[in-house]
């Protein structure tokens, strides 16, 4: 007994050391390399933080692109998918409500012209982009409430997207946020 305690004593410490010191530390020190120094890149609008590039977050108003739906209900300590598949009928009645809304404040658009990310939620609930075609189907809304012009609109949609890392890796995105402070910053 006791040729086996007095290594898995010891295997036990060095492994506290390792995984509760020494690699939370490192951790800490690659992520002062990363954009935002592993604090998390803000977003800025007249000298204030107004959010965070890549968590998303909730605009319901017309003047605003809207985000992609959140399982979490846009709270980062509770990023989570909702685990509901596309036979669960209360996910279904979630979704065609969510159609019925978007069809509401979007008039002379059809059902089957809504890109799914605007009516169903991210794995994480958290996601911040969109497709270009999710953001330029909100367009027309956007461009009537705020008296500008589509061209404008379709600008800011094309000035903030991203296109694939590497030109391989993932589709072209928008970031919601980074769209909206845009609008605002047209006045």
């Amino acid at each position: 007994m006791k040729t086996y305690l007095l290594p898995s004593l010891k295997i036990s410490l060095i492994l506290i050391v390792l995984l509760s010191g020494i690699y939370p530390l490192a951790i800490a020190g690659i992520g002062k390399f990363a954009p935002g120094n592993g604090d998390g890149v803000t977003v800025m609008y007249k000298g204030r933080v107004v959010g965070y590039a890549n968590i998303g977050q909730k605009f319901t108003k017309d003047k605003y692109f809207y985000s992609r739906p959140s399982a979490a209900n846009y709270q980062a300590d509770g990023g989570v998918g909702s685990n509901k598949g596309p036979s669960n009928p209360d996910y279904l009645k979630d979704v065609n409500a969510k159609i019925d809304t978007f069809l509401k404040h979007n008039p002379g658009i059809t059902r089957e012209q809504i890109p799914a990310e605007l009516v169903t939620s991210s794995g994480s609930g958290l996601d911040p982009d969109l497709s270009p075609a999710g953001a330029q189907i909100q367009a027309a809304r956007i461009a009537k409430i705020r008296n500008i012009s589509i061209d404008k609109v379709n600008a800011i949609i094309a000035a903030n997207t991203e296109q694939p890392l590497f030109g391989l890796f993932g589709p072209p995105k928008v970031n919601v946020l980074k769209m909206n402070v845009a609008l605002d910053e047209l006045k």
